[in-house]
């Protein structure tokens, strides 16, 4: 059955959602972004079919929230009177606790199902013209099992992201989102980031090949998001940095005192916990 699909944040994200529901599905997609260029290049390559307005929240039976974390709660709290009851709205923010824990009675106090979502997929670049219809294809999407979410709305989320690409849907909570996202996603920013300020980096040409290109890649981000990212889930994030410390201080330590078999006891055991994990 063809659906309305609203789609609130045209960036990276919700761009490449807005091209991948037209490229796969029959969906009619209206789609909002703050700035008129986007909005106009989007409808202009035929991304979106309607620009998203007031009187588009009674038309749209889902709706995904493409925007930062503090703009997604924004966003819902000025249009959760407008929504109509029954409305599955799914946030796409890199976090899900600051979020969930706000919005979801809020959700369900107005008839509204609301749903903490997490497309794991991306690229170092941002914006409506680096977004891209294959950017999920096979990628995971997450979705947060949440009191404003029941079975049916769940389902509605999954087979829409199932059909846009995403090559698998996985359940979980808000508090273990944000806890393994700290050590998958966030932590692996920001050593990459720090990583990348040695000054030795400034003579990498020549000397460098996938291993440097694999570790700096992330190091291009956008601050301003990931400062917001960061500080949102700041309790995990400050437990996995702690923990990556003490380590490394180990490998360090080894190296000042000279010490062979503690240092090939570091490696192995780094080995054997990656082939276990895969």
């Amino acid at each position: 059955m063809n659906k309305n699909i609203g789609v609130i944040g045209l960036g990276l994200i919700g761009g490449s959602i807005a091209k991948a529901i037209k490229k796969n599905t029959k969906h009619k997609v209206f789609g909002f972004d703050k700035n008129e260029k986007t909005l106009s290049d989007a409808a202009a390559i035929g991304a979106i079919d309607n620009v998203f307005d007031d009187d588009s929240f009674a038309q749209c039976e889902i709706i995904v929230i493409a925007l930062y974390p503090e703009e997604t709660k924004r966003f819902f709290k000025d249009s959760v009177d407008k929504f109509k009851r029954g409305t599955v709205v799914v946030d796409c923010a890199g976090v899900k606790e600051v979020i969930c824990n706000e919005l979801s009675k809020l959700a369900t106090d107005k008839g509204v199902y609301f749903i903490g979502g997490h497309p794991m997929a991306g690229n170092e670049f941002s914006g409506f013209e680096n977004s891209s219809a294959e950017l999920f294809a096979g990628a995971p999407m997450v979705l947060c099992n949440e009191s404003s979410a029941n079975i049916v709305a769940l389902k509605a989320a999954e087979l829409l992201f199932l059909s846009i690409g995403f090559g698998s849907v996985n359940i979980t909570t808000a508090k273990e989102h944000d806890k393994i996202i700290a050590f998958t996603s966030q932590l692996a920013h920001i050593v990459s980031n720090a990583y990348i300020k040695s000054d030795t980096a400034k003579n990498h040409t020549g000397l460098s090949a996938g291993s440097y290109q694999d570790l700096t890649r992330v190091a291009k981000l956008n601050e301003f998001m990931w400062t917001e990212l960061f500080m949102d889930n700041k309790e995990n994030l400050i437990m996995e940095l702690d923990s990556l410390i003490i380590r490394l201080t180990e490998y360090n330590d080894a190296l000042k005192n000279a010490d062979v078999p503690a240092m090939e006891k570091l490696l192995a055991d780094g080995r054997i916990a990656k082939e276990r994990l895969g």
